[in-house]
């Protein structure tokens, strides 16, 4: 695994532990269409990036919503800083 998705992992952990939810709870992956959750992707190696680490954490009862998707796949894309990606899950969480 990269660097860069443990990263991932170790915040989706966080943000697991801070939600504390305990079912797993299935989501909607289109690998035609390039979409999770309705969450666009522009191709499928970062489709498969980001359902990797979604799904590793999922078994540990974390409940991704479309904007935990769309943040994991900005950090994927080097969109955002590692303490961009930080701030906003601790933002989404607090909400």
């Amino acid at each position: 695994m990269k660097t860069r998705e443990l990263n991932i992992v170790q915040i989706i952990l966080y943000l697991c532990k801070l939600k504390k939810t305990k079912m797993y709870k299935p989501i909607h992956i289109d690998r035609e269409n390039l979409t999770i959750m309705g969450v666009p992707f522009p191709d499928l190696s970062v489709l498969n990036s980001t359902a990797n680490a979604l799904g590793s954490n999922m078994y540990e009862g974390f409940e991704p919503s479309v904007n935990h998707i769309a943040l994991i796949r900005d950090y994927v894309m080097n969109k955002i800083t590692f303490g961009q990606f930080v701030e906003s899950a601790k933002n989404t969480i607090n909400a």
